[in-house]
Parts: structure tokens; C-alpha cells; sequence
């Protein structure tokens, strides 16, 4: 039963906010493709129209009142800043489908977002206590690495030269379980850390300045972490590999307050690129485009993609074009590696500062999430999950404006994929069930 002191405020306030952008995005849409100029009582859509909309919105409204019920004590922010940042995905999918082809784009997005919800609700249900979850830790990560392993022995279009998806058949649709192997890998290193902590932050046998960490406590660490790299080395899916071994850096930093370990793993990061470099000319490639994108024959081959998305970015200015007044589908992967640019163009740099801070408010709540929780698990576990959201932003964000080599890492709720929204409202889920009342 939901008592008013009970009843989650702040949370239906600030979702009024994506639920008012996402009525006023369609509505824009609609007019640009009926060629209204002036918005008259005749031009504007029926409900009919914005039905999809307001079904989006009833979905975060269910949401939200069920979290009344199952968590009214949990962070009342981090439902909203993910619902806008779903909404803009949302319109975004809504405003390339028909260019690119696939009018049903916008449509198969919103369904994603409402299951992504459906999840997110079960996990904070299903999480009530986060025991299970840390005495399972090894079997988490054993049965994500196997997931990932099978759809490698399934691949039938694997090229040596180019990245491969880890996809399985499910049903009419696919699903990538790197996506869910991250998360996995997050509960692995969680429990496994606030176990040994202790021992990893004294370290073992000195060598001259430094204190080695402990073989026995460092070993089944490393094993899984090595495990995850191969798999993902495998597949050419290297940005997967950075966000892992991001994700161990984060949380090892954490457990140990040990920089010298963030400093001897990022040497060994070192001596693992350049082997890739030199065995893969897919990675080769990619280097190669930051510093001669602009070349005549590099800028209409390989470089054509982030030259596009350049001058997508360059073309927005400060406040864009207005959405659905651009034209970023000439930018090749639009609608996934390169949704940045569409926003760039269409939202200007204004719009792409927002999305910005949206993200940092979102890693803030995590952050601040993992500082007030009382258990090491629980303190790991969520500093974890938000340095996914973290890594994943920063990775794809600088590939698109050629600061780093680009990888197929989705830019978190914004990019078009299911896989990749339904386990990003896990960890949302997640998130919300370790925060507390004062968080």
C-alpha cells in the first residue's frame, strides 16, 4: 500500500520533464512530415498519433508506481535522468527510421525502452537481498563468459580483419550477451574484491619500491579478467575489451586504494595494444584514421565515416539544425556508433552539453549511491555498475570526435540496440535497490 509519506515525490515531478520533451519531440516530427510551417489547432497531431508516446509515458508512470510499492525508501533521481535519456533515444529512432529505410526504427526502440523498464522493476523486486548475489559471484561470471563463448562457436561471418558480434538467436529477434557479460563481471569483481580487499590493499612480497599483490588473492581475479580479454580480443570487439579492463581498474583502485596496481596493469594494457596492433589490421586501421581522416583517398574510404560525422557535428553550431530539420543520415551507423553526431546536428552543442551533463548527474547519483552504502559488497557493486555508464560514454564519445580510435560500444540508452537497453535498466534497477533513503 503507497502512504503519502511513502510516495516517491521527486521522482514524478522530474519525470514529467522527458514525458513533456518526448510529446513535444513527436509532435515536432509529425508537423516536419506533413509539411506544416505553422502550428494551427488543424495541424496538430491527434491522439491517435501520439499514442506510442503516451504509451512510453504510461510505461515510466507503471514504473514508477511500482517502485512506490517495492522500493518508496530507494534514489529518486536516477529513474528520471535515465527516462530522458531514453526519450531522446526514443526520438532520435523515431526521427532516422523513415531516412534510413526502416520506418519501424522508432517503434522497435520505445518497445526495447518499455521492456528495459519491465527488467528494471524485476531486478529491484528480485534483489530484495543482494546475498544471493555475492554468494553466486563465481557462477555469475562463468555463466556470462559461456554466453559469449557460444555465440563465438555460432558466429558463421567471422573476419580476421574487422569486428565480429557476439549475437544469438532468440526468438524472431538476436541478443548480444557481452552486454550482460559486463554486468556479470561487475558482480564478480564486487564480491570478489570485498572478500580480499584487505589483503590486496597490504599487498605481498616487496621488489625494491614496490609491494607485489598477493598471487593467491590476485589469481582468480586475473584469470577471469584474462578469460574475458581473450574472448573479446577474439571477436575484434576491442572497445569491449577496454570497458572491462576499465571496469577492473575502477573497482581494484577501489578495494585496494593501491595506485601502484592502476599503474603496473596500465603498463601491461600497454604491452597487450601493441601486440593487437601489430596482429590485427582491423586496429591498425582504426589508429591510422585519427591521423589521416582528412586525407583525400582516407576521407572517402575509411575515414568516411568519422569525416561525416565531423562535419555532422560542425554543421549543428550551437543550438543545430532542430530536430528533424538536418541530415545525418549521410553519416554512415547512424543510428547506433554514431547517434552523437544526429544529436550534434539536429541539438547543436548545446543539446550535446546537455546529454553531457545528463550523464554526469547520472555517474554522480551512482557514485554518491556507492559512498553512502554501509556493506563492501554493495559499495563495489554499485561504484561498478556506474563506471560502465561512465566508460561507455567517455569511450564512444571521443571516438565519434576522433580523440580515440572508434569502437561499437553504444552510447547508453541513447543509441539504438535492444541488447544493450534492456541491460542498461538492470543495472538502473541495480542502482536504485542498493541506494538509501538519504542517498
Amino acid at each position: 500500500m503507497i502512504t503519502r509519506r511513502g510516495y516517491r515525490w521527486t521522482e514524478m515531478y522530474l519525470l514529467l520533464l522527458p514525458a513533456a520533451f518526448l510529446v513535444l519531440g513527436v509532435t515536432q516530427l509529425l508537423l516536419i512530415r506533413t509539411g506544416h510551417q505553422v502550428v494551427t489547432q488543424k495541424s496538430l497531431p491527434t491522439l491517435d498519433a501520439l499514442g506510442p508516446a503516451l504509451g512510453l509515458i504510461a510505461a515510466f508512470a507503471g514504473a514508477h508506481v511500482l517502485l512506490c510499492i517495492i522500493a518508496p525508501e530507494a534514489d529518486q533521481t536516477i529513474l528520471p535522468i535515465v527516462g530522458m535519456l531514453s526519450t531522446i533515444g526514443v526520438l532520435m529512432a523515431l526521427r532516422l527510421g523513415p531516412d534510413l529505410g526502416a520506418p519501424e526504427l522508432g517503434t522497435k526502440q520505445l518497445l526495447w525502452v518499455v521492456i528495459g523498464l519491465a527488467f528494471c522493476v524485476l531486478t529491484v523486486w528480485g534483489t530484495r537481498n543482494l546475498r544471493w548475489l555475492r554468494l553466486y559471484k563465481y557462477t555469475w561470471a562463468v555463466i556470462g563468459i559461456a554466453l559469449v563463448a557460444v555465440a563465438l562457436v555460432h558466429a558463421h561471418n567471422i573476419d580476421f580483419n574487422s569486428p565480429s558480434r557476439d549475437v544469438l538467436g532468440v526468438g524472431p529477434g538476436n541478443f548480444q550477451p557481452s552486454e550482460l557479460l559486463k554486468i556479470c563481471l561487475v558482480v564478480f569483481f564486487a564480491g570478489y574484491l570485498s572478500e580480499n580487499r584487505e589483503m590486496l590493499a597490504i599487498g605481498g612480497k616487496k621488489v625494491g619500491r614496490f609491494t607485489l599483490p598477493p598471487p593467491k588473492q590476485l589469481g582468480p581475479l586475473a584469470v577471469m579478467l584474462g578469460l574475458s580479454l581473450i574472448i573479446f580480443v577474439g571477436l575484434r570487439e576491442l572497445g569491449l575489451a577496454m570497458l572491462v579492463f576499465g571496469l577492473f581498474l575502477a573497482m581494484l583502485y577501489v578495494a585496494s586504494g593501491r595506485f601502484d596496481f592502476v599503474v603496473a596493469s596500465l603498463g601491461l594494457f600497454a604491452v597487450g595494444a601493441f601486440i593487437c596492433y601489430n596482429l590485427f589490421s582491423y586496429v591498425r586501421d582504426r589508429v591510422a584514421i585519427v591521423s589521416t581522416a582528412f586525407d583525400p583517398g582516407v576521407a572517402t574510404d575509411k575515414g568516411y565515416q568519422i569525416v561525416q560525422g565531423l562535419i555532422a557535428f560542425g554543421v549543428g553550431g550551437v543550438f543545430g539544425q532542430g530536430l528533424g530539420l538536418g541530415h545525418p543520415t549521410f553519416v554512415p551507423a547512424i543510428s547506433t556508433d554514431y547517434v552523437a553526431a544526429a544529436i550534434g546536428e539536429e541539438f547543436g552543442l548545446a543539446g550535446l552539453l546537455a546529454i553531457l551533463g545528463l550523464f554526469l548527474l547520472l555517474i554522480y547519483r551512482g557514485m554518491r549511491v556507492a559512498v553512502l552504502a554501509r556493506d563492501s559488497f554493495n559499495q563495489l557493486l554499485a561504484c561498478g555498475l556506474t563506471a560502465v555508464f561512465a566508460l561507455q560514454t567517455l569511450v564512444i564519445l571521443a571516438g565519434n570526435l576522433k580523440l580515440m580510435p572508434l569502437t561499437g560500444i553504444p552510447l547508453p540508452f541513447v543509441a539504438y540496440g535492444g541488447s544493450s537497453v534492456i541491460a542498461n535498466f538492470i543495472i538502473v534497477g541495480l542502482l536504485i535497490r542498493l541506494s538509501k533513503a538519504d542517498a
